[in-house]
């Protein structure tokens, strides 16, 4: 079976960025004991990401890179923001480097990374991790299977079996 819409994927990847040197930079990697497994084509993964991997088979072997442009945008320099410090006195005041998770007025999460400590605001960068940055994959096609009803009902992969609970 070849990966389409409504299939269930499971696979290894190994992720790198470069840097400005143009070096490339190991970022993350899974394997075929713990792969990423997914439903395909409902929007969970990046689209030019599951672009390339469309009519792959078990066991093919993929390599492609996606501009940032592609993958998480370019760096939004309107992005960044100024929290007071008075909203960290019970968590503690992060570090510089630190990543915090934020919700906003309508109770959306997500994180920023924290870049600068003053004595009134803490500096923080709203920006995907990966943003402003090419990313460079290579794997293998582990599985693919049909989607179950729930699958497709909950609109993600209940695990590699399609029996996995949530």
């Amino acid at each position: 079976m070849s990966i389409k819409p409504n299939t269930v994927v499971s696979l290894t990847y190994e992720l790198h960025t470069t840097n400005e040197e143009g070096q490339q930079v190991f970022v993350e990697k899974t394997d075929k004991e713990n792969p990423l497994v997914f439903l395909y084509g409902t929007g969970m993964m990046l689209p030019k990401f599951e672009e390339h991997l469309a009519g792959l088979n078990v066991g093919d072997s993929y390599g492609f890179e996606l501009s940032a442009a592609d993958g998480y945008g370019e760096i939004d320099p309107g992005a960044f923001a100024d929290l007071p410090i008075d909203m960290f006195k019970e968590a503690g005041l992060p570090a510089v480097g630190d990543v915090i998770p934020l919700q906003d007025n309508q109770g959306n999460h997500f994180r920023a990374g924290v870049t600068a400590i003053h004595e009134t605001v803490v500096n923080v960068d709203l920006n995907h991790p990966m943003a402003g940055k090419d990313l460079i994959f290579a794997g293998e096609i582990l599985a693919v299977r049909e989607a179950t009803q729930d699958e497709l009902a909950h609109g993600h992969a209940h695990g590699a079996d399609g029996h996995s609970g949530h």
